[in-house]
């Protein structure tokens, strides 16, 4: 079975307000043509190019969370939650009208995202996709961050998830998931799991201008190895399903799904937009790959 691009089949609209900004946007999802990619558009702006596209090269901020900046000046920050749903659901090609400058947060997750892109319907395109196969190691560091990229060790078209996190506040502690790509999986294994700080940070946030629309309704929050949140965590390692999530997010501004793993402890999203730029500075350790035969996971999901 040949793998084919996807987009919507119809439009869907929602609102919230942005983590750090705290202003409030509306959003316009629409079908897109093949080959399009997700493209933001700011409908806000009328006298300069307003269309951002989600690719690597558009990335010009990652603290907090990934910012997107055209030559023009205009930008959309806090994407990848949103990002992290098109491509958990196999979703290439949308358009995205905002009218300001940052994505809703909803509650943290992108389980929103994902229930509206569901209730929005998959719809097969007729141009095949090209995914992006690693061919070789590549890795980054920063201290004792790492991230790579290495080449799948079975004759699989996968992409996997092997992550870990290790945080001395015991609320967290270590944590360790292995999650393989998988459009019916999506939903149920990562889609729920929200952003998380610790009360310090928040309050230190707060003081700078930032995080003006965190609350617990939009992430957990930690201190000194409690939870804060009324409820409690939506799964025992809720944090790493987060990192996990995040980088789903971040990987997909290569601009193509990929077939390989992907293996990082204690990343972000700088340094998840770090590795992206490393793979794409390195020909000879990828290539284009068009998937005729797909996983059963991926054909139940068409």
């Amino acid at each position: 079975m040949t793998d084919y691009q996807h987009t919507i089949e119809r439009s869907a609209m929602f609102a919230g307000i942005g983590l750090h900004s705290g202003v409030r946007a509306r959003v316009s999802l629409s079908p897109a043509l093949p080959g399009a990619g997700i493209q933001f558009v700011r409908t806000d702006i009328a006298d300069y190019d307003n269309i951002v596209r989600a690719t690597s090269e558009f990335v010009t901020d990652t603290m907090l969370g990934t910012t997107l900046k055209n030559a023009a000046g205009a930008s959309v920050s806090t994407v990848e939650h949103f990002l992290a749903a098109c491509a958990g659901l196999g979703i290439d090609n949308l358009r995205v009208e905002i009218d300001g400058p940052e994505m809703p947060i909803l509650d943290g997750s992108a389980g929103g995202f994902t229930q509206l892109l569901t209730g929005a319907g998959r719809r097969a395109q007729s141009v095949r996709r090209h995914r992006i196969e690693i061919l070789e190691t590549i890795e980054v560091t920063d201290g004792d961050k790492w991230a790579r990229f290495e080449p799948n060790l079975t004759d699989t078209a996968e992409a996997v998830y092997d992550v870990e996190i290790n945080f001395k506040d015991k609320a967290i502690g270590r944590q360790r998931m292995i999650w393989v790509a998988a459009p019916d999986r999506f939903a149920a294994d990562v889609a729920d799991a929200r952003t998380f700080g610790f009360l310090h940070e928040v309050e230190a946030l707060k003081a700078m201008g930032r995080a003006r629309g965190g609350s617990l309704d939009n992430a957990i929050v930690v201190d000194k190895g409690k939870i804060l949140n009324e409820g409690g965590l939506r799964f025992a390692d809720e944090f790493v399903r987060h990192k996990v999530l995040d980088a789903v997010g971040d990987l997909y501004l290569m601009g193509a799904p990929f077939i390989g793993r992907f293996v990082a402890s204690q990343t972000g999203h700088a340094l998840n937009a770090k590795l992206v730029q490393a793979l794409l500075a390195a020909p000879q350790s990828w290539r284009w790959a068009v998937v005729t035969e797909e996983p059963e996971q991926f054909a139940a999901a068409n």
